[in-house]
């Protein structure tokens, strides 16, 4: 045995920052998984971490500062106000490689990755405008950022395919994770006379409220059911593997270059968890009719014509919404109650 071949190559070290505990059954859970699929993959070619809690502060600079210094190679922070302390760190370490997950800013050695996100929740607003017997949605939101207004608008739009009469009330709760505000937000909407709920935050409490109630609701990020077996219909969730097995295979190729990746349903990257058995036969068909529709570039969620709701035309007929501005959307579709936070 020679000296070269004595000693293994040096595994690639991976790192994760995480805005939640790994237990939140939500985004946070659903990111690790992605880290365990390639843990699986990969086995030695590459050794993980990850920081999990990490506000959006000053202490995300810190934490990812820090993870750069430990030899990490390829680090990905996962929640979008990381998105400047991880350019201010990728300027101070311009060997290692960064990836922010829902930014938009990128440099020499960061890049960014986001979902089409709002293709599952498109879907789902099929779901709820076909099944609604009051036609009221609730939607809990955390921040006003485009990532969760085109979700919001999106589930408005599949309802509004199927049920013009529908309208959606949205709770805004000002975090990311919070059980306890989340499942106020969810009574709130309930009292409201919602019967199906929606989410763009992280833990399982506003399916749990729709158990609880006897309403319907949708999973965020993973599978909820097991929180709701009665009450989740479905769940708009992601494969997170697929997109960092791309990653880790790029750096250990020497291939990986900064880039604005934006997924969906073709990709895999959007997965629609399978439809509860009280969703009625024509409906389901219907909702897989339009996934396929989605997956084949016939159905544009964000085609016009389209109004906000204040009824200014957005988007003319035949026209589709613009990637930058559907990037950076900050209004509310007609048939969405209220204003957006200041």
């Amino acid at each position: 045995m020679t000296g070269a071949s004595a000693f293994a190559a040096e595994p690639l070290k991976v790192a994760f920052v995480y805005l939640g505990p790994v237990g939140d059954g939500g985004w946070t859970f659903q990111h690790d998984q992605g880290r365990l699929a390639i843990e699986k993959e990969f086995g030695a070619k590459i050794k993980t971490t990850f920081v999990e809690n990490v506000p959006e502060t000053a202490d995300a600079e810190r934490i990812i500062r820090q993870l750069a210094v430990d030899g990490n190679k390829l680090i990905f922070t996962t929640s979008f106000g990381y998105m400047d302390p991880t350019v201010k760190v990728a300027k101070l370490f311009p060997k290692v490689h960064f990836v922010h997950a829902t930014g938009y800013k990128t440099t020499a050695n960061l890049g960014t990755y986001q979902t089409r996100f709002y293709e599952g929740a498109y879907l789902l607003g099929i779901i709820a405008g076909k099944m609604t017997k009051s036609n009221t949605l609730g939607f809990v939101g955390s921040f006003p950022v485009p990532e969760v207004v085109r979700n919001i608008d999106a589930f408005t739009l599949g309802a509004k395919s199927v049920n013009p009469k529908i309208k959606t009330k949205v709770v805004w709760v000002n975090t990311w994770y919070d059980p306890g505000k989340e499942r106020q937000a969810a009574e709130t909407l309930v009292a409201q006379g919602a019967d199906m709920l929606a989410q763009n935050t992280d833990s399982p409490a506003v399916v749990q409220v729709a158990e609880e109630k006897g309403v319907h609701a949708f999973g965020w990020d993973t599978d909820m059911a097991k929180y709701g077996p009665k009450a989740q219909l479905s769940a708009n969730t992601e494969n997170w593997g697929v997109y960092y097995s791309q990653e880790v295979k790029r750096e250990l190729a020497g291939t990986w270059k900064p880039e604005q990746t934006f997924w969906g349903i073709k990709e895999n990257l959007v997965v629609l968890s399978p439809l509860n058995a009280s969703v009625p036969a024509d409906v389901a068909k219907l909702f897989n009719e339009k996934k396929q529709a989605i997956v084949d570039g016939k159905l544009l969620p964000f085609g016009g014509p389209l109004k906000d709701n204040t009824g200014k035309v957005k988007v003319a007929a035949n026209a589709e919404l613009p990637m930058g501005e559907l990037l950076g959307i900050n209004w509310l579709v007609e048939g969405v109650e209220g204003s957006l936070p200041k």
